[in-house]
């Protein structure tokens, strides 16, 4: 039998070779665009990012015709960022006649609504609320 030598380092090098994919670099860039490096030190920084909606909530804020202003939804950010400074998983997080239920480990407003759907005032699923 009789080896053959190769510049492969790794299966994973032979295997991109075969089905012709392009390697991967040191700078490769995530789906958000950041590299392995800038996520890195984000984390380590503390930073974590904008709250983002879920498609969920995107729907409930276009079918109930809530439109949020910048000064809102910086306060809804606030309130995210309150909540998981006292350790909230969910929160409830109220800025002026609007309710939104935030995933705050995940940085992700789960669903939305404004003062007309919460007629009968209970949330649930929740631990914690922030009132902006």
């Amino acid at each position: 039998m009789e080896i053959q030598k190769n510049s492969f380092l790794s299966i994973e090098q032979l295997a991109d070779r075969l089905y012709g994919r392009t390697p991967r670099t040191d700078g490769a860039k995530t789906t958000e665009g950041l590299t392995f490096q800038e996520i890195l030190e984000q984390r380590s920084s503390g930073e974590t990012g904008a709250l983002k909606l879920s498609k969920h909530a995107a729907h409930r804020l276009n079918d109930r015709g809530i439109e949020l202003s910048m000064e809102q939804w910086q306060r809804l950010e606030g309130g995210a960022r309150k909540a998981e400074q006292k350790g909230i998983r969910d929160s409830l997080v109220i800025v002026d006649d609007l309710a939104f239920i935030v995933n705050v480990p995940n940085q992700t407003v789960v669903t939305a609504m404004d003062s007309t759907q919460t007629s009968e005032n209970v949330f649930t699923n929740i631990n914690g609320a922030v009132i902006m």
